[in-house]
Parts: structure tokens; C-alpha cells; sequence
């Protein structure tokens, strides 16, 4: 079977909780679909009533998770959370699917995460030897061991007891039968924020999904912030780790959605800086700038608009093939991007055509695409890339090649500009790129993949767990 993937990163997973109100798994629903884009393996969602625990998980996307109205209105309650998944560890199959629910002999508990831990390998090792019986490949399941060997009274020492053993790159949100929990990591790698709709609160990775379910934005879960959720109102504690800021960089320049709002700055303004500074450190001699659909769409526009050229749509995107299409000739290494997108000949016939990309991993998806616009007539293809080359695998929730497959991984931008056949070829600096999606100077970020420097680093058992159980 061919798969229509593109050469792009993977983005991690889309998480969410409810607390207090009557349709909570009608809410997750919504939410989920909002945060489609950050996960379309699996699809769950569990539910407290106060008594008892409702728990759907299923394969694919949103809608086929959950295929009628029925399966929702099973899962009654005022609390619920909610998870939709693209592994980054553990293979892809049902069993895999969060959210997790346990039995603790406190009552029943459900987790989703979103990111991934760097020493599981060995913490896993370690509770095997002890007798735990792992039912998943998953890292998030070690948390719910460490869990269950905590010593401390509640839920929320619990978790902090896990998560000071545990390390690495994690938003989570958790549910009991009366409490929902939502904890970032110390570094604030994942985004994670909190809404309120009606005396009802709501936890989710990206504000796009609060705009969906029509909740107002409070703020963002703070690095190293443990909220509890219950009839109380919410309730604030802290991981013992302290850490400077490292929020993913990516998150701004491609994974999050361009309507939304993450680590406190709107992903479309900055996306839209991204692209005018690119213009200013690049420029090029051309008639129209475009865009590859959809993820560069804003960054294209902020580069049209610094350079006075032209934005065009030159290339159209098809919306409606699934994640896998089965066609005759397997031999025919460009039918994953030809049946993605199409050129625009009127558009693109004698003119010479900057190209607007948010990145590139192996260059394969760009290759294909360079061929298809001077087939369609394009006289010049410039790429402009609104982030610099990207030369390290990522430990941290993004499911990069390895290192010897990226394409910039020792190459010189004028070997990368030769490879994919193009007239030239602008990355946008490393300044340039973290001037953009901060307004805020002292605000950390995350760019290990453009620089191979890690502010945690990840241990060789752990890499060997994420290449052993990935499909």
C-alpha cells in the first residue's frame, strides 16, 4: 500500500479536559476535532459522572473514532478528557490508544500525554525487574506505574512523585471520578492552556480548540505547573525540577494551528514575522511568491508582503485523500505529492516563482514539487525556507528521521540547492527565526533540531526503546 505522507515532520498529540458541565464528552469531542492536526492515529475520550468511569477509544481520525452520537452519550458525566494520538513511542494499534484508564486503590484514573520522556527506557527497566506488567509500548504507561508505587495521599503528590522520576518533554491532563489534573514539564516544551465557558473549565494544547467550543482563553499551564480541577475551583501546585523555559520552536513555525494562540503569542503574527524576515535576509529577483499548502500559507504571505511581490495560489492542495491511497503503479516515486497537490499552470507559465516552505526534512516532497511547477511552466523556482536547516533528530515529541537521513545533515545550502534543483535556496537564520516568534526577549526556546545542542539530554536506552517499538 502507498501511502500519501508527505516529507514533514510529525507532529506530537492533541490533548484536552472538561471539568463541569453536562456535555463535557461532547466538548472533548469538539475540542479533538479542533486539535485533528496534531494526532490522527487513534481517537478517545473518558468520562467521570461522578460515580462511575466511561471510557471510547478508536482507530483514525476523530469522526471515525467516534462514528455516531450514540457512542458520545455514552460517556455521561460533567468531567472529561480527551486525546487524540501520533506516536512517538509505541506502535500503532488499538491497545496504544489514550487516554489510559487504571485502577488505582483510590478509584480509577485516566491519563493522555502529549510529548515524550527521555529516560523511560531505563525507569521502564527498572519496573519490570520489580514486577510491573507493562500492557502497552507506550512511555506514557510508566507514569501510571510510578503512580501506583507513590507513597503520598492524593492524586496530585502522586503525580508530582512520578514526574520527579521521570524526565523530559510532556503536557499532560488526567481524571478521577471527581477532579481533572493538567501538568506541563519544567521546561514548558508542550503548549498547554487553560479556558472557562459558563462556570465550566477546560484544559487543551491549542486556543483553537477553545474558539471551536466557544470558551474564553484564561491563560496558559505554566512550565512545571500541576493544576487540579475539582468542586473546589482550581488549585495550583509545582514540580519540585526547576528549569529555564525551553518551548518548542517548531510549535510556531509549523505543528500548531495559525489560529491559535501558544506559549502566550498568536502562531499567525508570528508566522507572518517568520516570513518578512526571511524576505529581508533573503530576497530574490522574482514575479510571484507562493506557498506549499497549507502550513506555509501564512509565512508566504509575510514574505510577499516584505518584498513586495506578489502572493499567488500556484499550487492547490488536495483535502479529501485519506491518510493512505492505494493506486496501480507503486513504482511511481512522485504520486504521493501529485495526488496532494496540483500546480496552477495559468499562475505559474513564465514567471519566475519563489516558493515559500516552513521546512524541509529529506527534501523529497520539495524535489517532486520543484519538477511539477517547471513542468507547469514555471521559467525560475527560488525556495525560501522561514526556518534554518534542520541537522539533529528531536527527543522531545517530534518524530524527526535520523540524523543521516535529513537532508541538510552535512551538506552545504548550495549541495542542498543543487539535490532539489532549484535556482536558489534561502534558510532563515536562527536569529532570524527566534526574533519572530517571540516578542519577548527573554523567553526560551527550544531549537535543538537547527543546532544539535540539547537542553536535556536523552539516554541510549531510551533512543533504543524509540526506534525498537516505532513503527
Amino acid at each position: 500500500m502507498q501511502t500519501t505522507e508527505l516529507d514533514k515532520p510529525k507532529s506530537n498529540c492533541g490533548i484536552v479536559a472538561v471539568y463541569g458541565h453536562e456535555d463535557a464528552s461532547i466538548y472533548a469531542y469538539q475540542a479533538l476535532y479542533a486539535l485533528q492536526h496534531r494526532g490522527q492515529e487513534s481517537s478517545g475520550i473518558v468520562s467521570s459522572d461522578g460515580e462511575q468511569v466511561h471510557r471510547h477509544v478508536g482507530m483514525g481520525l476523530v469522526t471515525q473514532a467516534f462514528p455516531d452520537i450514540n457512542v458520545l452519550k455514552s460517556l455521561t458525566g460533567k468531567l472529561a478528557i480527551g486525546h487524540n494520538r501520533y506516536s512517538t513511542t509505541g506502535k500503532t494499534m488499538l491497545h496504544n490508544a489514550q487516554p489510559f484508564l487504571v485502577n488505582f486503590k483510590e478509584g480509577p484514573l485516566a491519563l493522555s500525554h502529549n510529548g515524550n520522556f527521555v529516560n523511560s527506557g531505563s525507569v521502564r527497566d527498572r519496573l519490570v525487574k520489580d514486577g510491573a506488567i507493562f500492557q502497552t509500548t507506550s512511555d506514557t504507561e510508566v507514569v501510571l506505574h510510578l503512580m501506583a508505587r507513590s507513597k503520598a495521599k492524593d492524586i496530585a503528590g502522586k503525580i508530582k512523585d512520578a514526574l520527579d522520576t521521570i524526565k523530559g518533554a510532556y503536557s499532560l491532563v488526567m481524571i478521577t471520578r471527581d477532579a481533572i489534573f493538567g501538568v506541563r514539564d519544567p521546561r514548558g516544551w508542550r503548549p498547554l492552556c487553560i479556558g472557562e465557558k459558563d462556570g465550566a473549565y477546560f484544559i487543551v494544547s491549542e486556543t483553537c480548540a477553545l474558539d471551536l467550543i466557544g470558551a474564553n482563553y484564561v491563560r496558559e499551564v505554566e512550565p512545571g505547573e500541576l493544576v487540579v480541577i475539582d468542586k473546589n475551583g482550581p488549585k495550583v501546585h509545582w514540580l519540585a525540577e526547576k528549569a529555564s523555559r525551553c518551548a518548542c520552536i517548531f510549535e510556531h513555525v509549523y505543528f500548531s494551528r495559525p489560529d491559535s494562540k501558544i506559549f502566550d503569542e498568536n502562531v499567525d503574527r508570528a508566522r507572518r514575522k517568520l516570513g518578512k524576515n526571511l524576505a529581508l535576509e533573503h530576497p530574490a529577483n522574482a514575479d510571484i511568491v507562493i506557498s506549499v499548502p497549507d502550513s506555509s500559507n501564512t509565512a508566504a504571505l509575510g514574505y510577499a508582503s516584505s518584498s513586495g511581490i506578489k502572493f499567488e495560489i500556484g499550487l492547490i492542495r488536495n483535502h479529501y485523500v485519506g491518510r493512505t491511497f492505494i493506486h496501480p503503479e507503486q513504482s511511481a516515486r512522485d504520486f504521493n505529492v501529485r495526488v496532494k497537490f496540483n500546480p496552477v499552470e495559468g499562475v505559474l507559465r513564465d514567471r519566475r516563482v519563489v516558493v515559500v516552505e516552513d521546512s524541509i526534512v529529506r527534501g523529497t516532497t520539495l524535489k517532486h514539487l520543484t519538477t511539477m511547477l517547471r513542468r507547469a511552466g514555471a521559467k525560475e523556482v527560488h525556495v525560501r525556507v522561514s526556518s534554518p536547516p534542520i541537522i539533529a533528530p528531536c527527543f522531545y515529541g517530534m518524530d524527526f528521521p535520523t540524523k543521516g537521513e535529513l537532508i541538510a545533515d552535512n551538506r552545504t545550502v548550495e549541495d542542498i540547492r543543487k539535490s532539489l534543483g532549484v535556482d536558489s535556496l534561502g534558510y532563515l537564520s536562527l536569529e532570524g527565526m527566534v526574533s519572530a516568534v517571540s516578542r519577548n526577549k527573554d523567553k526560551g526556546f527550544c531549537t535543538s533540531c537547527f543546532t544539535g545542542e540539547y537542553p536535556l539530554q536523552a539516554e541510549a536506552r531510551t533512543t533504543k526503546f524509540l526506534h525498537e517499538t516505532e513503527v
